[in-house]
């Protein structure tokens, strides 16, 4: 093995966890049982490290060989980067008869026509996604192991995730997915997380959503005070629509895990007690983000206690609705208008 080879290798060995190790082996199959079996999976990571290192030089595995032990890693742990999710556009008449064997080829010919040193490799996996990994290169230099591109596509669908793509090869990685897939485009859908599942589902809308059954109305105020069994009723009728309505928005059961929303304003600030910001040219702009282990839950749980409003506002049900947590918001109507109706002319996609 190489230099670039070996620290590749001595990486991956201790990125992935002790405990995952011989099981991660066991699937590479590159390994013989005996050699698996010589090795103490409780020892320290270093000493691990270097059997591993010695066994692998021993049996002349190749770069090829270890981006394998890394896919597989990836696959089973997707859960390591920021991904981005991406929408083709016009599919040809035939886009839903793809098979995995013609979108390999097409997709390993297209790209390499674009740019001869690149590497790749493509895997199907059990929930019928297809994982893609590609190492970039350039006229120069031999293919980077080191940060390579992971891409996944489930087939007969429009959508691509994808990771560890830099602006400038891009371009060329959308060209290629649009030619093999058989579409004539693809843009940005505008989501995105660490949480390669959570990210899916919320664009496959694959989570439990309720439906309204009649349209939302502006709910009373609730009075803390008083113990009037009517009025208790009430509240408790008030509180149940409240749930309704949040689940309405955001879903109901187990939510995907979305850890953001991203709002980007570009609006002429209005306050007419502030004449000196009132009066500037040109737009007021900022970044207002949502954060949390799981932003739909606590969207839900605000909307259903009653810290948010209800109905909820589009600002924050277009997240679910749109499936999409990266919007700009601008002034598009500049007449008078509700917060509510105002959200909606004004929500747009940021590109």
């Amino acid at each position: 093995m190489d230099v670039s080879t070996k620290c590749l290798l001595q990486r991956l060995i201790r990125r992935i966890p002790s405990h995952m190790l011989k099981t991660t082996l066991d699937q590479w199959s590159r390994l013989t049982a005996a050699q698996i079996q010589s090795v103490d999976f409780t020892e320290s990571k270093r000493t691990l490290t270097e059997k591993l290192l010695a066994i692998c030089e021993e049996n002349e595995c190749s770069v090829s060989q270890i981006a394998e032990l890394e896919m597989i890693h990836m696959i089973e742990n997707p859960n390591v980067g920021m991904w981005y999710a991406f929408q083709l556009l016009e599919p040809q008449d035939d886009a839903c008869t793809l098979e995995l064997i013609q979108f390999k080829e097409q997709f390993k010919s297209h790209l390499h026509q674009l740019l001869r040193s690149v590497s790749i490799k493509i895997k199907r996996h059990t929930d019928d996604a297809v994982w893609i990994r590609i190492a970039w290169g350039d006229g120069i230099s031999r293919p980077n192991h080191l940060k390579p591109t992971y891409v996944v596509h489930y087939l007969q669908t429009s959508y691509v995730f994808v990771t560890s793509v830099t602006s400038k090869l891009k371009p060329l990685l959308s060209q290629a997915l649009v030619l093999s897939t058989k579409h004539h485009g693809i843009k940005d859908a505008n989501l995105s997380g660490r949480n390669l599942m959570a990210i899916r589902d919320l664009l496959m809308n694959q989570y439990q959503q309720v439906f309204p059954s009649k349209y939302p109305s502006l709910l009373a105020e609730e009075n803390q005070t008083v113990s009037n069994p009517r009025i208790e009723k009430e509240q408790a009728q008030m509180a149940a629509d409240r749930h309704k309505m949040a689940c309405e928005a955001f879903g109901d059961g187990t939510l995907p895990q979305l850890q953001s929303a991203v709002y980007k304003l570009e609006t002429k600030f209005k306050d007419p007690t502030n004449k000196t910001m009132t009066d500037r040219e040109g737009t007021f702009k900022c970044v207002v983000k949502f954060a949390s282990t799981n932003i739909l839950e606590s969207l839900r749980h605000c909307a259903s206690s009653g810290i948010a409003s209800i109905p909820v506002a589009p600002l924050l049900s277009s997240v679910t609705l749109k499936a999409r947590n990266r919007f700009v918001i601008t002034d598009s109507d500049p007449g008078p208008s509700s917060q509510i109706h105002q959200a909606q002319n004004n929500l747009t996609t940021d590109s």
